[in-house]
């Protein structure tokens, strides 16, 4: 597309220039020219290597300026000529052709639009018609997948998630800041949840493992078609924010296992604290120390139950006894009982919630 729209900016001004003009892409081939003949050739006097700056350069009787987006630029404007004026029309073309085409880009880039969806930049009026225009399907499933850079080093982790997902015309990968990469992956019907962790963990071992990049992701929901993108990207989001509440040891967290920490992210502070109040005695939650709190832990991850607990801990059972004991002294809950335990379970779920202070989407 963009060289038919080279082609037409070069053949309005072959007239007003009265020199050979063109244009060649990064593979040395003429994509547009003054002389139709020579369009879709690689000869040998226009073979050039695409330098990795923008500078104007002559060679065999041509001036060349490369322009692109790029740090390697994606063409270059000759002009027959080697003197100033040549010179001069090749600044000039190349400023124009990199104007028109990053407008073109902007309007009908596939890319761009759904960057433009996901970031709730398009009205949902539009949306539809844009989707026809750029022949998206309607009926495709996708999730979006939030990379999230939390170290790294001279490797563009944009690269190598762009390079692990190469085909354009189903993935999308974009940034949205500095240190966050979206990922817009098409999928099967009904993929399971795991399914999409592991693809996430693959980015994040790649990454991790072979660039010494680490990452945290966030998965939203699956949906079809392009209209919900935002919603899945809003999801996956949450999902980084309330991992980076709830599930710290985690750099993988799926929307659709937030579970009841979903549920705490959206209530309000002062009745977060007005239930915490409710629950505990004044400060009681505060005396608990790091070895009662792991006990607990533990206790919870073994299904309250006190043989397997004791066990894992290495303690006697006994010992766990009296470690619960004290806690229904302190607190007024024994964690033996179903329902004490969750509302124990609940109330430092919700004491962590309030003071992460986490950020609302």
């Amino acid at each position: 597309m963009s060289n038919r729209l080279f082609q037409g900016v070069v053949h309005q001004m072959k007239d007003a220039i009265d020199r050979v003009i063109g244009v060649i892409d990064e593979n040395a081939t003429i994509v547009a020219c003054s002389d139709l003949t020579r369009i879709g050739t690689v000869e040998e006097l226009f073979t050039v290597e695409l330098n990795e700056t923008h500078d104007t350069y002559t060679k065999d009787g041509y001036t060349y300026k490369a322009f692109g987006i790029h740090v390697r630029p994606d063409y270059v404007v000759f002009v027959e000529g080697t003197d100033e004026v040549a010179a001069k029309y090749a600044s000039i073309i190349a400023i124009s052709l990199s104007s028109i085409k990053q407008y073109y880009d902007e309007k009908y880039d596939r890319n761009n639009f759904i960057k433009n969806i996901i970031l709730d930049n398009v009205l949902p009026g539009d949306i539809g018609i844009k989707s026809r225009e750029l022949h998206f399907n309607a009926d495709i499933n996708r999730v979006v997948f939030l990379v999230n850079i939390i170290t790294s080093n001279e490797v563009s982790a944009y690269d190598v998630i762009q390079n692990l997902f190469p085909d354009k015309n189903k993935d999308f990968v974009f940034n949205i800041s500095e240190n966050d990469i979206v990922l817009v992956k098409e999928i099967k019907n009904n993929i399971d949840v795991k399914d999409l962790e592991k693809l996430a963990r693959s980015i994040s071992d790649t990454l991790s493992g072979e660039f010494f990049t680490r990452v945290n992701v966030g998965i939203g929901t699956p949906v079809t078609g392009v209209k919900d993108l935002a919603r899945s990207f809003k999801e996956a989001q949450m999902a980084l924010e309330v991992g980076k509440v709830f599930d710290t040891e985690k750099n993988i967290v799926s929307y659709d296992n937030l579970g009841i920490a979903r549920l705490i992210y959206h209530l309000p502070t002062t009745l977060c604290e007005t239930f915490l109040k409710e629950v505990f005695k004044k400060g009681s939650i505060e005396s608990l120390d790091h070895e009662t709190l792991f006990t607990i832990q533990r206790f919870f991850e073994n299904n309250l139950n006190v043989s397997e607990t004791s066990r894992k801990l290495f303690v006697h059972r006994n010992t766990l006894v009296y470690r619960l004991d004290k806690i229904k002294k302190l607190t007024g809950l024994d964690l033996r009982e179903f329902d004490h335990a969750i509302i124990f379970k609940i109330a430092l779920m919700v004491k962590k919630y309030l003071s992460a202070d986490p950020v609302k989407f």
